[in-house]
């Protein structure tokens, strides 16, 4: 089996590397950050048939067109294309630039459709393969402050949704994972101008009650299973049934259990806002 994961030198793209490095399938990993190269391979030698890293920036094009040269003379074939590279933002819709917003969707969405564009048409040839797009709950379940990182997830949760349709006449299988937060070094990536909101991301990017490991276990099971939507926390479970079944309660619990997140957004209005 070959398996391309981007975002896979650390936190959850790694781990999603190692869980399936134990079935002996031949890996590559892709990240900008070179610096965590040799660990993460050494660690994935231990474990896979062929373990191999890729240097690109998945906004680049130039940089996928290499990325697939390399694939194709040192994998093959993808049996498995794993989207997980990404970056959260955070800030207030009023606050929160076009820069910001530009950036979030060139990584979180137009990254992985990249890669998809790149790599789909070997997969639908051979008529088997599969692809997980690595979103979030904040894209079933979206929390206020993070408009643009919601906004990147909930569409790359509705790209999945339109690839298992549209790849599934080719026996090609498509998951979405969507976690809640993992503690991982996602909270580093914050844009300079975003800074104010840095301590409130580090304690919701740490809080996490799931590791990346346990994560990629359940993403693993999940895809054994087919299944596509793949909700890892149970906090996350129940609040995608209620917001469902029960919309107009869910709003109303949202908007009490967030007030005072959402003011830290507008400390210029939280002093006289009822």
């Amino acid at each position: 089996m070959n398996i391309l994961i981007t975002g896979g030198a650390s936190g959850l793209g790694l781990a999603m590397a190692l869980r399936w490095a134990k079935t002996g399938a031949s890996i590559c990993i892709v990240d900008r950050d070179e610096s965590r190269k040799d660990e993460a391979i050494k660690t994935l030698q231990t474990e896979c048939k062929l373990a191999l890293f890729f240097k690109a920036d998945i906004t680049s094009d130039e940089d996928i067109q290499a990325l697939k040269s390399f694939t194709d003379e040192n994998l093959g074939k993808l049996d498995l294309l794993i989207n997980c590279a990404g970056v959260p933002t955070a800030g207030s819709v009023v606050k929160e630039s076009l820069t910001a917003w530009q950036w979030v969707m060139d990584i979180n969405l137009f990254g992985a459709v990249r890669l998809v564009k790149t790599y789909v048409d070997d997969i639908r040839k051979s008529q088997s393969g599969y692809i997980i797009n690595v979103a979030s709950q904040a894209g079933i379940t979206p929390a206020p402050l993070m408009g643009s990182y919601n906004a990147s997830k909930a569409a790359l949760v509705s790209f999945s949704e339109t690839l298992r349709l549209e790849l599934a006449p080719f026996n090609i299988g498509v998951s979405v994972l969507c976690p809640a937060f993992v503690p991982t070094n996602l909270h580093t990536s914050l844009l300079d101008e975003q800074q104010a909101m840095q301590d409130t991301v580090t304690r919701m990017v740490t809080g996490g009650n799931l590791t990346a490991e346990d994560v990629a276990e359940q993403t693993f099971r999940a895809v054994q299973k087919s299944q596509f939507m793949i909700v890892t926390h149970d906090v996350g479970k129940k609040a995608w049934r209620m917001k469902r079944w029960f919309p107009n309660r869910y709003l109303k619990n949202m908007v009490k259990l967030t007030r005072k997140f959402t003011l830290r957004g507008y400390p210029d209005e939280s002093s006289h806002i009822a």
